[in-house]
């Protein structure tokens, strides 16, 4: 196993073991989360033939719920965009990049260890970064630092 795959099973066992009364998880996360990024960016372009990876939706949304469940008020965060000055318009959220994150991981990870399909794995990680959970990625970065910088973490 290369580097990104380690760091694939470190960031979901994580988020499999997160518990509410230690946030200890949310912070190693956040030393993690520029890792895999560093990881996943040096894969370089995907190939034309990866394709985007479709989760589970119901799976997905339970793992969101339980993330967002834990994070409480760590969740939801300012976009761009955002321009209400209540916290009911803040769109982003935190829950909702972790888990998009997990899902690509754990699919990768699935065909790894399961389906010994190491190639494709590593093509359908580097696709859904550029298509996808590379977006999540940046922005739980950019949360995290926000929430360590607020000695909320």
């Amino acid at each position: 196993m290369n580097e990104l795959s380690c760091l694939a099973k470190q960031y979901c066992q994580l988020i499999e073991s997160a518990d509410e009364g230690d946030i200890g998880w949310l912070r190693e996360l956040s030393s993690l989360l520029p890792r895999l990024h560093a990881a996943v960016t040096a894969l370089g372009a995907p190939p034309r033939s990866a394709s985007y990876f479709n989760p589970d939706l119901d799976a997905r949304f339970e793992q969101f719920v339980q993330l967002r469940r834990l994070l409480g008020h760590r969740d939801a965060y300012w976009m761009e965009f955002d321009v209400a000055p209540d916290e009911q318009a803040m769109s982003g959220s935190l829950a909702d990049d972790l888990t998009d994150i997990y899902c690509e991981l754990k699919h990768g990870l699935r065909l790894l260890e399961e389906e010994r399909q190491p190639e494709r794995a590593f093509d359908d990680w580097c696709c859904g970064y550029q298509e996808h959970w590379g977006q999540h990625l940046l922005d739980a970065e950019r949360h995290l630092y926000e929430l360590a910088n607020r000695n909320q973490l």
